[in-house]
């Protein structure tokens, strides 16, 4: 009989290892507060408003970060102080208020969509092939997640109608092909958000 490894089981070694991932990211976030001195979350609804072809209702903003609605709408004003968003009321319904960028904010955006040093280095440090395996593994954690209601819904390949997995030979390293583009890719090219992306239907 093989001796057991001592320690906790390899699931929970795996997700001790994606928290301390996750605070990693969210240390360099409070790190790169930038000149609005912006938290986290403003952070991610700059990016948000930023990554969007059309305007988003608050309750967007609430569903797409996982948050709530007197979080996000104490985030959004302070936003709005800092010149950072406009608001317009939808031509639809004169009670919505719809949010985009300001100039400023999307010069924010830019700024923010520079990949920290000490996380893009650590990232290189990755080989193609375990970085290739880092992101199925992060595409199917996603796409189960996203299955159990336990995440909001990422504009994913996996979950475009635009995506044909395995349509060329594996040999060739980019065995997906991406219809919005007639291209082929590889695993290493997966998105998991793109504003491309449309959700397949039926």
């Amino acid at each position: 009989m093989e001796e057991e490894v001592p320690g906790p089981p390899p699931v929970t070694q795996l997700l001790a290892g994606l928290a301390r991932l996750g605070q990693a990211v969210r240390m360099e976030a409070w790190r790169n507060a930038g000149p609005h001195n912006l938290s986290p979350l403003q952070a991610d609804i700059v990016t948000l408003l930023a990554a969007e072809r059309a305007p988003l209702r608050q309750g967007d903003i609430v569903a797409a970060l996982a948050s709530t609605p007197p979080t996000v709408s104490d985030a959004v004003k302070v936003l709005r102080k800092k010149e950072l968003l406009d608001a317009v009321r939808d031509p639809g319904d004169a009670r919505v208020v719809l949010l985009t960028l300001s100039p400023a904010g999307a010069e924010e955006a830019a700024r923010l969509d520079v990949v920290s040093e000490n996380l893009g280095g650590a990232v290189a440090a990755l080989s193609p092939d375990d970085f290739a395996a880092m992101m199925r593994g992060t595409v199917t954690l996603m796409r189960e997640l996203q299955d159990r209601k336990a995440i909001p819904v990422s504009q994913m390949c996996v979950t475009c109608r635009f995506f044909v997995p395995d349509a060329h030979p594996a040999e060739t390293g980019r065995p997906h092909h991406c219809n919005f583009v007639d291209a082929p890719f590889g695993d290493t090219e997966l998105r998991v958000t793109c504003p491309d992306h449309e959700t397949v239907t039926g």
